[in-house]
């Protein structure tokens, strides 16, 4: 038609022109629109007012409010149909506030606006959300006698709700004198919009009395209050509603159903309503696939963008955006590669949203390369994109590239959001970064965002996590809001500086200030009991969440178990245990734990078992736990029987696990085994280095151990503060005197180590072994560090293996100034004094041990025989087994007297006849231990025993007696060492 009229030479009709137009304007054809707009020149009559407006109103609709503001500019007079024309233009591209501007400069003309036009501003001022303008619009309605106009009212309705202003939205709707659909479903999507989500149902109740029948609209939006409300039972009577209305083919109706059931979490019915659809959108298709992801279903979202392109759907820029989401929590890199790639081929990767998910994607798969590429190459990007890129390196543990890129951030004039500063507070945090957080501090205040909660509760945590508790307090004290996060930022902050009675004080405070505590503050809460055994504040604890409803929950309940365990109330652990109504493995790690700490190692091998029959899998954590329950019990055959299924399962590569494999093996004498599964380790660290180190040292094979320790820093491992106790501790149970002095010379001017109480405590009885007692105490006198309890106790443990009676007794005054509740100082000086023939002296000492309340721990061995670990205690009578072990023990003194073996009854202090202390003596618990093997183990069979104590120096010759009667290699760990008995010899020479 537009062509026909150029090749026309007659003028057309100015009615021709507007048909023309409008045509251009319904299909968008700006091109076209242009060709009439020369025509309309060329034939002189563009200055009629009629022709000129509907020109603003083409372009207008074709996008181009430039083109429409130059013609409205150059109309030689206005109407309100040329203001409405250009008002609506700059409103409907999103320009509100040149289109208020224009509504200012018609008043000013003294033009009167009309019913379309104050509808036209009205959502302008909606969008805006200008309330003062909104309210002066409403006013000059009201002088213009307007407000009862079914339209103008409803679009007033909206502006109050989209300005937040809902009561007086609501006031409005109840005054109109005439109400229709549009009215009702203005009112209800006030309420949805604003969160009013019940108030919105409310309503529809209410319009359904009145009569009232609701459109597809008003369905949209009561769908998504309930999906905001996960209000599922609703949701179906709309359903049935929609149904009955005859809505359930409209597209737009169907995808919210979708998105309505997805978000209440019936992904299946979701489906089923997608699946039955007559009509299906891109949007529809988007709906489904964020349902499944928001519900975790990452593969079904992923499966279901396959089906997508397979039914010639075309996705769009939010399919992309879902989909990357699934990639990035699946952390699926093949699949988001080949999205990345189908989002090359459709055009989408310059979008700044699409390239922000990309590279998030590239983030949380573990790529930060790539995604730092694609970042660097984005055509656009906003402040969105560069946290992602720092979230990308928080979260992959590179901080100091985070705060690198913040630098970057500045340099380019990009302005920090709140996002961003909590995100590079996390960096700082996990770097334990101070000064570049007191950096970030000093910026935060620049701009304004000190008072934001979430920003505050992050400076805190950094603080805290700096070791700045004062600080963090200072922080906290002074904000001018706190939500619970800030109250367990702070309360976290003293939990894991140490400072727990400073966390449960706060809680107190927190309670008498009405803050509601949430889950994770009483998981912190209850760590900090556990972190000082305060079993009474713990059972309030308890308390406070059973009347809170928390105690359902799997993280508090297995955060409970732990408390308690920790507070030694293993029974009262295990009762919340079984009681739990919902059980993770971490629930079972947490109760195999507790038992392990509590010295129940049997119970926690027990518990394993229970744990695969109710078809629990087993992570490296709970591997871990029980290979370490077997060190302690010395049960071989239990751990061998874990390291099948350590295999099974794929976890022998696992560092962690493969490091306490060889702790154990270690522990239970099989050095050899410990050392081939260390060389077979297909990753090894400073702790895998350290366990076999540490199982060379307590085997007595000191020499090993010194040439490993060489071997691992030639390999570039930095041995820490663990490794050179393992050291020294080797070359104290080894004589290696000038080696132990020079490891920890060495340890302290070429590594940079700051020697601990523990590393003292090694000195010392490297010295003291060996027989330097003099030297032994000066060390402890030049001590940089105040003496602990445990450098004092090896220097007591060093006098009485050499019998220097006065120095016992110095360090024994220490010690129990020290620690006066434990009984060991006692013991080791009551042996002494008995060594030394000091009856007096003896009687003085278990006098104080008595008048003091102190009881000594009793000895107790345990022996591993068909997977089953049997343990016992001097003069044990309780085993089924007693009468044959008793027997089996006459028999063995009887050949050891044979053999030489003198009873050395100095190793008994109860005041009584010898021939009671010689019973005493060979009712020991090891001495049971190893009868009990005896007699249930074939001849040759190799005997492991593990003591709680340290051996005494009776059953120490005995046992080595004992090898050699019965022609077995006996292991006996001790508290101390291992010791290895082959032949009638120890394989610590006596030197223990």
């Amino acid at each position: 038609m537009v062509e026909l009229m150029v090749q026309q030479t007659t003028k057309a009709p100015i009615g021709a022109y507007v048909c023309l137009l409008k045509g251009c304007s319904r299909r968008k054809a700006l091109a076209e629109g242009k060709k009439v707009h020369a025509l309309i020149v060329q034939s002189g009559i563009d200055s009629n007012i009629f022709l000129a407006n509907a020109l603003v109103h083409m372009y207008a609709k074709c996008g181009s409010v430039l083109d429409a503001h130059k013609v409205f500019r150059n109309m030689p007079q206005h109407n309100v149909y040329s203001w409405t024309a250009i008002i609506s233009a700059y409103a409907n591209s999103g320009q509100g506030e040149e289109a208020m501007n224009l509504f200012q400069q018609m008043q000013q003309t003294g033009l009167a606006p009309d019913k379309v036009l104050f509808v036209v501003v009205l959502k302008a001022c909606a969008r805006l959300a200008a309330l003062e303008q909104g309210k002066q619009l409403h006013s000059d309605i009201i002088k213009r006698g307007f407000q009862s106009d079914v339209i103008v009212g409803n679009t007033l309705v909206d502006m109050y709700a989209k300005c937040g202003c809902t009561e007086d939205a609501r006031e409005l709707f109840n005054n109109m004198s005439e109400r229709d659909v549009v009215s009702w479903t203005a009112i209800i999507g006030g309420y949805a919009q604003n969160g009013l989500c019940k108030e919105a149902l409310a309503l529809y109740e209410q319009m359904k009395q009145e009569g009232v029948q609701p459109d597809n609209v008003t369905f949209v939006l009561l769908l998504k209050a309930c999906a905001s409300l996960a209000a599922l039972e609703q949701g179906k009577q709309l359903h049935s509603h929609i149904i009955k209305r005859g809505f359930q083919s409209d597209v737009i109706v169907g995808s919210t159903l979708v998105d309505m059931y997805a978000k209440c979490g019936c992904t299946d019915d979701a489906r089923e309503v997608f699946n039955i659809m007559s009509e299906r959108d891109v949007v529809s298709w988007n709906a489904m696939i964020a349902g499944y992801a928001q519900n975790g279903l990452h593969k079904e979202a992923l499966a279901l963008y396959e089906q997508l392109k397979q039914e010639g759907v075309q996705p769009n820029k939010v399919t992309f955006v879902v989909l990357l989401k699934a990639c990035a929590s699946l952390a699926v890199l093949e699949q988001g590669k080949q999205l990345h790639s189908d989002i090359i081929s459709r055009c989408f990767q310059s979008d700044v949203i699409v390239g922000s998910t990309l590279v998030d994607m590239y983030s949380k798969c573990g790529c930060t390369d790539d995604a730092r590429e694609l970042f660097n190459n984005m055509s656009e990007r906003n402040v969105v994109s560069w946290n992602t890129m720092i979230a990308g390196y928080v979260q992959n543990g590179l901080g100091q590239e985070a705060l690198a890129l913040y630098e970057q951030m500045k340099q380019e004039g990009v302005q920090p959001d709140s996002v961003t500063f909590v995100l590079l507070l996390k960096a700082c945090a996990s770097l334990a970064a101070l000064e570049q957080g007191k950096q970030l501090h000093s910026d935060i205040i620049k701009r304004g965002f000190h008072s934001d909660v979430i920003v505050g509760s992050t400076l805190i945590d950094m603080y805290a996590k700096c070791g700045c508790t004062e600080d963090a307090h200072e922080l906290f004290n002074n904000m001018s809001e706190r939500d619970v996060v800030s109250w367990t930022a702070m309360i976290a902050g003293y939990a894991q500086n140490g400072r727990g009675k400073e966390a449960l004080a706060l809680y107190e405070q927190m309670k008498q200030e009405g803050m509601l505590p949430d889950i994770v503050t009483f998981v912190l809460l209850l760590k900090a009991c556990a972190s000082l055994a305060a079993l009474e504040q713990g059972k309030q604890l308890h308390s406070d969440i059973i009347k809170k409803g928390f105690q359902s929950d799997v993280i508090i309940g297995s955060t409970l178990v732990d408390m308690y365990s920790k507070c030694g109330c293993t029974v009262t652990a295990r009762e919340l245990f079984n009681n739990m109504s919902e059980r993770n493995v971490v629930s079972w790690n947490t109760m195999i734990a507790g038992y392990a700490q509590n010295g129940f190692g049997k119970k926690a091998l027990a518990l394993y078992e229970q744990m695969k029959q109710e078809g629990v899998q087993p992570d490296n954590v709970t591997f871990v736990l029980l290979l370490k329950a077997c060190a302690s019990l010395a049960a071989l055959g239990q751990g061998k029987q874990l390291h099948c299924d350590i295999i099974k399962r794929g976890f022998q590569s696992d560092v962690i696990v493969g490091s306490t494999l060889v702790d154990m093996y270690s522990k239970c004498g099989c050095t050899d085994d410990a050392r081939e599964l260390f060389n077979n380790m297909s990753e090894r660290n400073v702790v895998s280095w350290t366990a076999m180190i540490s199982g060379y040292a307590q085997n007595g094979l000191g020499k090993e151990a010194l040439a490993l320790f060489e071997q691992m820093q030639r390999e570039g491992t930095k041995p820490n503060e663990v490794t050179y106790i393992c050291v020294l501790s080797a070359c104290a149970h080894s004589r290696l005197v000038d080696e132990g002095r020079y490891a920890f010379d060495a340890m302290c001017k070429d590594q940079g180590v700051t020697p601990t109480s523990e590393h003292y405590a090694c000195m010392v009885d490297l010295l003291g072994r060996a027989g330097c007692l003099p030297d032994a105490e000066l060390f402890i006198n030049k001590m940089p560090i105040q003496p602990g309890s445990e450098v004092w106790m090896t220097l007591l443990g060093a006098a009485r293996n050499h019998g220097h009676v006065e120095m016992g007794r110095r360090a024994f005054d220490r010690v129990v100034k020290l620690e006066p509740e434990k009984a060991a100082p006692y013991v080791l000086l009551s042996n002494i004094y008995a060594a030394a023939g000091r009856k007096d002296e003896l009687a003085k000492i278990r006098n104080e041990m008595k008048d003091a309340g102190v009881k000594k721990v009793p000895g107790c061995s345990w022996i591993e025989v068909d997977n089953k670990v049997h343990a016992f205690v001097v003069g044990d009578a309780t085993h089924p087994q007693s009468k044959e072990i008793l027997a089996e023990l006459d028999r063995l003194v009887a050949l050891m007297k044979e053999a030489g073996y003198v009873p050395d009854l100095s190793f008994v202090l109860d005041d009584v006849e010898d021939e009671e202390k010689e019973n005493a003596l060979c009712q020991h618990s090891e001495k049971l231990a190893i009868a009990f093997g005896l007699i249930n183990t074939l001849p040759g069979t190799p005997i492991c025993i593990k003591k709680n104590l340290r051996v005494c120096g009776d059953c120490h010759n005995a046992t080595k007696l004992i090898s050699k009667i019965v022609g077995r290699e006996i292991s006996l760990m001790d508290a101390n060492r291992s010791h290895h008995f082959k032949d009638g010899f120890c394989i610590c020479g006596d030197y223990w």
